[in-house]
């Protein structure tokens, strides 16, 4: 499928303007805290002294991979978002936060906020359909941006 095929697609299951707004918020945040938790998990020995050497900046990279594959324009996109969220998850980790709890606690509220936005929609997440939804729902969030600023995906 095309990057606009995706997008049409998981629009189908957006349409509520609830569930919209919602979405612009809840999206993001999980994508945050998915890096967030991996971003905890232990990398081997040397590796851990190495700036954004781990398993979030890993994540950060297979999922530009799929982005890429799909549109140039939107992989850069997410690319700026997944690193403002690593710089975000450094911050955190040199102010000495608990990033794996905050994380856990706003992944699960952000996903009681998307699975409510879905009830008023009243339709299922696209991504019970297909895997892959997971990662167009941040492409879908970022590309009302691209649309008012005229960028091209």
């Amino acid at each position: 499928m095309t990057l606009d095929e995706w997008l049409n697609a998981y629009g189908e299951s957006h349409q509520n303007a609830t569930n919209i707004a919602i979405h612009k918020i809840c999206v993001p945040a999980i994508m945050f805290t998915v890096l967030g938790m991996m971003w905890t998990i232990p990398v081997p020995g040397a590796l851990a002294t190495i700036p954004f050497a781990n398993f979030a900046t890993l994540t950060a990279v297979l999922s530009l991979l799929f982005y890429a594959r799909l549109s140039l324009s939107m992989a850069a996109g997410m690319g700026l978002m997944a690193g403002l969220c690593l710089l975000a998850l450094q911050q955190m980790q040199l102010a000495g936060l608990p990033i794996l709890r905050i994380s856990i606690a706003v992944f699960v509220i952000a996903w009681i906020g998307q699975f409510y936005g879905h009830k008023v929609e009243g339709k299922k997440p696209s991504f019970f359909r297909d895997l892959q939804f997971l990662l167009i729902g941040p492409a879908w969030t970022l590309s009302w941006l691209y649309r008012r600023f005229g960028i091209r995906y």
